[in-house]
């Protein structure tokens, strides 16, 4: 019984089977020859998530718009349908033919969370792939990986061939070109490695060998070949208004996360957050044109027949043109009747005006990320935001009829103390008393909500080298905010678990070891860690102690400022001195002007043109 036939037995036995077919709008067939490069963009959770990533949609087609490649998609399956293919000994497969992982060229996967690691074993695994890089050999696929987490690939080294860094629109396609090249030559796949390791954002791992002192803890790396790099500078496009942007996205068959068209307005931030690893690893800030925003948008919207437009950024308003560019697309999106949906705006009076046009009178609730609960603590992260500045944006937000905020704020920051925790509290009661101060018809309407996520140490940012707060440290904190939150009425306290937190930090500033670590939880069923009906934390808790991994661990204890650090091979573009800078300035309670106003010298305009960055 071949592969297609088996599946329409299992498809009758899971649930949503329509995550496992594929067909949908606007994804693409090729008819499938020898010449061209086979690449599976594998994305390692479910198809309700992976088809919300408009990376995705964007390398998706940056692939098959050459003549050179066929990209197909592949997504972690569920529970029940991996049950079902580990019985029916049903390979892993590709969405768009049906064609078992383990027959394409090239096997990619997208690392946009540190806790979906087992999954990409648990893929391999059901592929028929060998899990480890030392076990594969010349007729198995080429597996690389790239993303945000790709700049601390160490935990993943062993499994990975090769690992792209940065932006992938123009390296990606150079890859599987040269690899379509290689394929015909009848060379050792060694010599493709050795070739492209010379590309900006090409790092080979098996080119680098780690080793350590003799107190365990990472010193250093030294390279294998001389032709791999020194360290991998980051890949950068350095116009996007001039790189393509895909109108035809595939429309999916199922509901997902986040089902609309999404045009990605620009790249980059300039705020600064000196615990945000995004705003660092994604510099300098390239934009689009309003005109470009417009004509993609509406092109997007003809071809998928979305409802809903979203505005992609790290933060919305900050784009040049964005009040021009906002006003022309709410009203074409007024006059079609498509709901325009705007993220991380900064809520300044242009910006109410847009929320009160395209809401209306039913709106939806507001939202602010204050982060810390006290201006000090603002200021040692960087979040140039004011008290004064949220209750002045939520006197107009409740003039103009919202009944709801919904307030972010991050715990266990470096020098946080008992009054930051105390400034949570004070900030969402001083909002109610706003609320009810302002009409007696909000008493009992009014809510606030307070969700509070936990510090991560993360790789390339100011706060790389701070440790995180204990498990135990963080429930107290959550215990002492939930029982003073409690105590207001319309305040709703929302958090997560404590364990999640802690293993991410392990994973995103860990070293090589870390794999053995990965590897033996997935041998132990670990995946889906990100899910909470997934997670087990008992085997997690059972392995940290198997392989001593303690509150002393290097990945979540203090780093000293001039220790070598498992990532140091990779090259963001921003310098370890602009980062050391930063974090001395927090530590003095010093903040940093967005570098829109005056360029902050990080670095990155020696490798491209930064707007605000000094002549090249």
């Amino acid at each position: 019984m071949n592969l297609e036939h088996k599946l329409e037995e299992i498809l009758m036995r899971v649930e949503k089977p329509a995550r496992y077919i594929g067909g949908e709008l606007n994804s693409i067939k090729k008819n499938t020859s020898e010449e061209l490069t086979r690449f599976a963009f594998c994305f390692p959770d479910r198809y309700e998530i992976g088809m919300s990533y408009m990376g995705l949609q964007i390398l998706y087609h940056h692939l098959n718009r050459t003549d050179h490649t066929y990209c197909e998609r592949v997504f972690a399956p569920a529970a029940d349908m991996e049950n079902e293919m580990r019985q029916a000994n049903l390979p892993l497969f590709t969405l768009e033919t049906k064609t078992p992982l383990r027959e394409m060229d090239i096997v990619g996967f997208t690392l946009q969370y540190e806790l979906s690691y087992t999954n990409i074993l648990n893929m391999l695994d059901l592929s028929g792939i060998p899990i480890r890089r030392e076990m594969r050999d010349e007729t198995s696929p080429l597996i690389i990986a790239g993303g945000p987490c790709a700049f601390n690939p160490e935990p993943l080294a062993d499994f990975l061939d090769v690992v792209l860094v940065g932006d992938g629109e123009e390296l990606l396609p150079e890859i599987c070109r040269r690899y379509g090249l290689w394929k015909r030559s009848g060379l050792v796949k060694e010599a493709f490695l050795k070739e492209i390791c010379t590309l900006r954002g090409v790092y080979i791992p098996s080119f680098y060998e780690p080793f350590y002192s003799d107190e365990g803890l990472y010193a250093g790396y030294q390279k294998r070949i001389h032709e791999a790099p020194d360290r991998v500078l980051k890949a950068i496009v350095s116009d996007i208004e001039a790189i393509d942007f895909p109108v035809k996205n595939i429309v999916p068959l199922i509901e997902v996360v986040h089902d609309r068209a999404v045009v990605e307005i620009f790249r980059g931030c300039t705020r600064g957050c000196r615990f945000c690893q995004a705003g660092m690893i994604y510099r300098p800030v390239r934009e689009r044109s309003k005109e470009t925003i417009h004509k993609l948008a509406l092109e997007q919207l003809r071809n998928s027949g979305h409802q809903e437009l979203s505005l992609l950024s790290l933060s919305t308003s900050d784009h040049s043109e964005f009040e021009a560019m906002v006003t022309a697309l709410m009203e074409d999106c007024k006059r079609e009747q498509i709901s325009l949906s705007l993220p991380s705006l900064r809520l300044d009076h242009f910006s109410f005006k847009v929320l009160e046009e395209i809401q209306g009178v039913r709106k939806s609730g507001l939202t602010f990320a204050p982060e810390a609960g006290t201006q000090r603590l603002r200021d040692v992260i960087n979040k140039n935001l004011t008290e004064e500045e949220i209750l002045s944006a939520l006197d107009q937000a409740i003039d103009l009829g919202w009944n709801s905020v919904k307030l972010y704020f991050m715990i266990g920051l470096p020098t946080e103390t008992q009054e930051d925790l105390d400034g949570i509290v004070d900030l969402a009661r001083h909002i109610m008393e706003l609320a009810h101060k302002k009409s007696d018809h909000n008493k009992g309407r009014f809510n606030v909500t307070v969700s509070v996520s936990k510090f991560v140490p993360k790789p390339f940012t100011p706060f790389m080298w701070c440790a995180q707060d204990t498990t135990e440290a963080f429930d107290q904190k959550h215990f002492y905010l939930k029982d003073r939150l409690k105590k207001i009425k319309g305040v709703t306290y929302r958090y997560h678990d404590s364990f999640t937190s802690h293993l991410e930090a392990i994973m995103a500033r860990g070293d090589r070891r870390i794999g053995a670590l990965l590897y033996a939880a997935w041998e132990k069923g670990c995946r889906f860690d990100a899910w909470t009906e997934y997670f087990r934390s008992d085997i997690w808790k059972a392995l940290l102690e198997d392989y001593s991994i303690g509150t002393n661990h290097p990945s979540v204890s203090e780093i000293p400022t001039d220790a070598p650090l498992p990532w140091d091979v990779i090259d963001c573009g921003v310098s370890n001195a602009f980062l050391r800078q930063e974090y001395e300035s927090a530590l003095k309670g010093y903040a940093t002007p967005d570098c829109r106003y005056g360029c902050n010298d990080c670095g990155i305009n020696a490798y491209t043109p930064c707007p605000w960055g000094g002549v090249l």
